[in-house]
């Protein structure tokens, strides 16, 4: 009856409805004088009630009232008695106003005001300064509010004078923000660690599909927005959510301020002594940290159903600090962990090597299992996306977990084709070395005397034996070096062979020719070192260029998947067909020479060999074109070995072969004197000739085939010879062979 009969004076509560305000006596909850008054906001009815055309500017009724919160109210008023009744503070007496906000932010700003007004004054009206240093406002603190919209907005005024504000219940996120509310602490954690310490429940159980149930008011609103966002940053859906109506639940408030009250000595010192509040709460330190919150923790409650009942046990605590789980024994971390074996996913965990594919459903958790394409891959369990290969080195088959480096391809030295080519360059090799001690032991006999003499064999060999070294270069792993001096070394070589070759071709001409204009002309072209350092020269002139202007280098060629072919480009295809197109100029002159004198004196001619040695260049260069620019990998340089060895040996051999069958095989025609006699009778034949061509005969006589006699009567004691040539029909012509010697200065320039 005594507890009941103290009720009384505190409030005056109405059933359903609480009496409008009339006076601020009326406002004000409950109250009792002191000589430091501490605030209170209680939502001891949950609404105000609000008429449909408000005409007036008036505090409204209230409604529905709420038993446990004006239990917490009671139990304000009880420990601001048990401390005036105690010794703790000696000569100070704590008073306290309480007010009813009725969870409505506009009455909860009404009592704030009256917080604000002036200590001690006989009007409730807030004093306007620039400066609240020494303004003594009518409360020191206040304890209040629990809607987390409610503090937000007394927070907003008390901060003027800086008057501390402790809520109970109040977890927004938004109220650890001490720039915008400099005097809020709270006894509470933030909603972040609560919704956090959710989280990690959720994740450390495996799940990801979800349900949840909040309380209908902002608090549970707040708490719900948050946990959804870090749901979202943790891939984890939330398949339902179900609003229930806001009961507050057993949250008892204890707060002790022993410590500070003994030091106040100006109310704007209480802030301060608030930052620095420390007490022990079962054998645990508690205070506020920097944003105003207690680093208090959660427990983790298990609920079981136990033979058709439900029991609820505690099996972890988590540390806001820590963002971690402590636990009491290995019993209940086991029945901690054994929160994994509960399935709660909507898709199947996508392995490494797979991707999630989202489908028609809303949520992210459902989802199809996908292999990753070529060139990409997944490393971990229920990945996004795949990662790409990230360079071009790189690559990755389809359900891929890593990727691989691809494989490097070149020409090699052990490859077979290229042990093939290789045996073919040596083979030609030795045929130059061969050539070369069979020119050398018989140096003076006429067939080598008439292929130039032994230096210009030995040029010529040389030359070919550049060609053959040439191809070694287009092998093994491309280097700066081998990119450069490849093209440079065939090129320049080749034209200083061809040079060679086209020296000989007017040298034939110039001998065997009777034309006076001819040797005219070819007299003034023979010039063998000159021309041979000029044509040589221009070739070294382009290389040149092109080597020190765009030079060759080494790149990577990546069209093959999963391979990486190393090869020289050429840095241009202008300058290399100019170094090509070159050598095709001075072989098509060679050829032309030499096809002139292809019926020259057969044992000795030259002529019509190096004309099928230049049909045997052409039609491989020209083969090459098509083929070189449609081939692509590591035996693209292949193709140009083949070309340039096709080439060389067609040279080499129609040149040089035939030679040595002479004189190795007909050596009964490898003599001075063999070789006289074919030059006298050709002579002889090209003399009667020539004097043929000077008889004009008559067109009526033009169609009569006649044969021509002729009689040749040579004087052995005598150059000179003399023959007859008579036609039918026409005078009897006379000749003279041509004298001796004049053939052997022909022979002797050969």
């Amino acid at each position: 009856m005594a507890f009941v009969s103290f009720l009384v004076p505190c409030f005056v509560i109405g059933i359903d409805i609480a009496f409008s305000c009339q006076s601020a006596v009326d406002f004000v909850g409950a109250s009792s004088p002191g000589d430091i008054v501490i605030g209170g906001l209680f939502a001891v009815h949950s609404e105000m009630l609000h008429p449909e055309d408000p005409i007036k500017p008036v505090i409204q009724n209230c409604a529905g009232f709420e038993i446990q919160v004006f239990l917490q109210t009671l139990a304000m008023i009880h420990a601001i008695e048990t401390i005036n009744n105690s010794t703790l503070l000696s000569g100070v007496t704590l008073g306290y106003e309480i007010y009813d906000t009725c969870a409505e932010v506009t009455k909860a700003m009404a009592s704030a005001l009256r917080f604000l007004s002036k200590f001690n004054s006989s009007e409730d009206a807030v004093e306007f300064k620039c400066n609240y240093s020494n303004y003594i406002p009518r409360i020191k603190a206040v304890v209040g509010a629990s809607y987390s919209e409610v503090s937000m907005a007394v927070s907003r005024l008390l901060a003027l004078q800086l008057i501390p504000q402790v809520s109970p219940a109040s977890s927004a996120e938004i109220l650890s923000d001490k720039i915008r509310f400099p005097s809020f602490f709270r006894t509470i954690p933030s909603d972040f660690h609560q919704t956090r310490a959710m989280t990690r429940l959720i994740c450390e159980s495996g799940w990801n599909w979800i349900g949840v149930i909040a309380t209908d008011d902002d608090n549970g609103r707040f708490a719900l927005e948050s946990f959804g966002v870090q749901a979202m940053v943790n891939n984890v859906c939330i398949a339902f959510k179900e609003m229930l109506p806001a009961y507050l639940s057993d949250s008892t408030f204890h707060t002790k301020v022993d410590h500070a009250i003994e030091k106040i000595v100006k109310e704007k010192r209480l802030l301060e002594e608030l930052k620095k509040v420390v007490f022990i709460d079962d054998d645990k330190e508690v205070k506020f940290d920097s944003n105003g919150d207690m680093s208090t923790s959660y427990d983790v409650l298990l609920w079981k159903e136990i033979d058709g009942r439900m029991e609820i046990t505690t099996v972890a605590e988590y540390d806001a600090e820590k963002g971690d789980f402590i636990f009491e024994d290995e019993e209940k971390k086991k029945d901690f962990l054994d929160l994994k074996k509960v399935q709660s996913t909507c898709s199947q965990h996508c392995r490494p090597g797979q991707v999630k594919k989202v489908t028609e459903s809303p949520h992210t958790c459902c989802y199809e299992c996908v292999y990753c394409p070529e060139n990409h891959y997944s490393n971990q369990t229920d990945m996004d996306y795949c990662y790409r290969c990230n360079n071009k080195t790189y690559w990755a088959p389809i359900n891929s977990t890593t990727c691989y480096k691809k494989t490097i391809y070149f020409l090699t030295w052990t490859d077979w084709f290229a042990v093939f080519l290789l045996l073919l360059s040596a083979f030609g090799v030795v045929l130059v070395l061969s050539i070369c001690v069979i020119f050398t032991k018989n140096l003076n006999t006429p067939v080598v005397k008439a292929s130039g003499g032994l230096t210009v064999c030995y040029i010529i060999l040389f030359s070919h034996f550049l060609i053959f070294l040439s191809t070694i270069f287009f092998i093994d792993v491309p280097t700066e070096f081998k990119c450069k001096t490849r093209q440079a070394l065939f090129g320049i070589s080749f034209t200083l062979c061809i040079s060679c070759i086209l020296m000989k071709s007017l040298k034939i001409l110039l001998a065997f020719s009777f034309d006076p204009k001819l040797q005219n002309f070819l007299k003034c072209m023979y010039k063998p070192i000159p021309t041979v350092a000029t044509c040589t020269g221009i070739q070294v002139i382009i290389c040149t260029f092109w080597l020190i202007f765009r030079t060759p280098f080494v790149t990577q060629n990546f069209s093959i998947p999963r391979v990486i072919i190393l090869e020289c480009n050429e840095g241009s295809i202008v300058a290399f067909g100019i170094m090509l197109g070159y050598i095709a100029a001075l072989a098509f002159i060679c050829f032309i020479f030499a096809f002139k004198g292809r019926k020259l004196p057969e044992n000795y001619n030259e002529a019509k060999f190096i004309t099928f040695g230049m049909l045997i260049y052409f039609i491989a260069w020209i083969v090459f074109i098509p083929v070189y620019a449609t081939t692509f990998g590591k035996y693209l340089p292949a193709v140009e070995i083949i070309v340039v060895l096709i080439s060389n040996y067609g040279i080499l051999c129609c040149t040089f072969l035939p030679k040595c069958y002479i004189i190795i095989y007909k050596q009964e025609t490898n003599t001075k004197s063999a070789f006289l006699k074919m030059v006298y009778t050709y002579s002889s034949k090209s003399a009667g000739s020539v004097t043929v061509s000077q008889v004009s005969l008559d067109s009526k006589s033009s169609s009569v085939r006649a044969p021509i006699s002729d009689s040749c009567k040579t004087d052995k004691n005598s150059v000179n010879g003399s023959c007859q040539f008579q036609v039918p029909g026409q005078p009897l012509i006379k000749g003279k062979v041509l004298p001796k010697n004049g053939a052997r200065k022909r022979v002797s320039s050969i």
